[in-house]
């Protein structure tokens, strides 16, 4: 599903330059549940947004699901990263001025994966499936930290991504809430989905298939 060969990132600070990556390689089977763990800056965020298209490496290749992505175009990438990725952020970035629903269906607009009619209904069967169909029509503001990390889950889910991608899901989470958020994705690896996340917390040992180390921009165990 994922390949990434000789990937080093580097970016220019006023301080000088910046490696956050210094030469990845890493494979990651179709179906696996992964976890990236580090320390903050140790690189966790980055290496999830080469895998997702949202940053291009300095050096070396990409590729996802067959695809070597940091050879597309903006537009052919976005494209791209809507068909076959679903992000989720640590701090939700759900819009506040649309509904849970609307927020789920916004990805099926974009890409039209979708046809019309059906984009509510699927909507409200995502929200159903990570257990929050009962606030599909309340707006981000009005629900938990979890409610809303729920729906942002669904969303990422809008157009059946093949790969999953969660940056410190369970961050802002209380444990109870971040144990059943592991379990959310845990399910949707049972069900095919790959799925990667990058988190600093220990308790991850019982849902996932694999622990990737990072510290530095470097690879310690993977």
């Amino acid at each position: 599903m994922i390949t990434l060969n000789h990937v080093s990132k580097t970016y220019e600070t006023p301080a000088g330059k910046f490696a956050a990556l210094k030469d990845i390689d890493l494979e990651i089977r179709p179906g696996q549940f992964v976890g990236v763990v580090g320390k903050s800056g140790s690189g966790k965020s980055t290496l999830l947004n080469m895998v997702a298209g949202i940053d291009r490496p300095s050096s070396g290749s990409v590729a996802v699901a067959g695809t070597e992505i940091q050879n597309l175009s903006e537009n052919k990438l976005a494209a791209w990263r809507g068909r076959n990725v679903g992000f989720v952020f640590q701090f939700f970035q759900l819009l506040p001025t649309l509904t849970a629903v609307e927020n789920v269906m916004l990805p099926m607009d974009f890409s039209k994966s979708v046809v019309l009619r059906e984009r509510r209904h699927r909507a409200i069967t995502l929200l159903d499936r990570v257990g929050v169909g009962a606030h599909a029509d309340k707006l981000p503001a009005t629900l938990s930290g979890g409610e809303q990390q729920r729906v942002a889950i669904a969303r990422a889910l809008a157009n059946e991504p093949p790969l999953v991608l969660a940056d410190e899901p369970t961050g802002n989470l209380d444990s109870v809430t971040a144990r059943a958020i592991l379990d959310l994705f845990r399910d949707m690896a049972n069900r095919g989905t790959t799925v990667v996340i990058a988190t600093h917390e220990a308790d991850i040992a019982r849902v996932i298939d694999r622990r990737i180390e990072i510290s530095d921009g470097t690879l310690l165990h993977k």
